[in-house]
């Protein structure tokens, strides 16, 4: 089985005690449904910064990294299916998969 980088854009911290607890609620049933396939489920990420030759400049670009994941999958189709599910997409964001390669083993 091949890894997959899931990279999340967009999404942001719900408002209202009730609507973060449902927002948490979707992410735990995705996660939950596709849980064998998560070597690591992640995190969200905070401040951005992109490194060049020119040095480090704030934002992380113009679509910067809001979360990471990394899964197992079969190949590029299966990691997108389960990425079709990911909640971040309810709420105007996106998931970018990239497939891993092991250069260390």
């Amino acid at each position: 089985m091949a890894k997959y980088l899931f990279a999340y854009h967009g999404g942001g911290m719900k408002e209202g005690e009730e609507a973060q607890a449902a927002a948490m609620a979707a992410w735990g049933s995705w996660m939950g449904q596709h849980g064998a396939a998560f070597a690591d489920g992640g995190a969200p990420t905070m401040m951005n910064m992109t490194v060049d030759g020119s040095g480090a400049s704030d934002g992380g670009g113009a679509n910067p990294v809001t979360g990471y994941a990394l899964i197992e999958a079969e190949d590029m189709a299966a990691a997108c299916a389960i990425a079709e599910g990911c909640p971040i997409i309810a709420d105007g964001g996106s998931v970018e998969v990239s497939q891993t390669i092991d250069v260390m083993g």
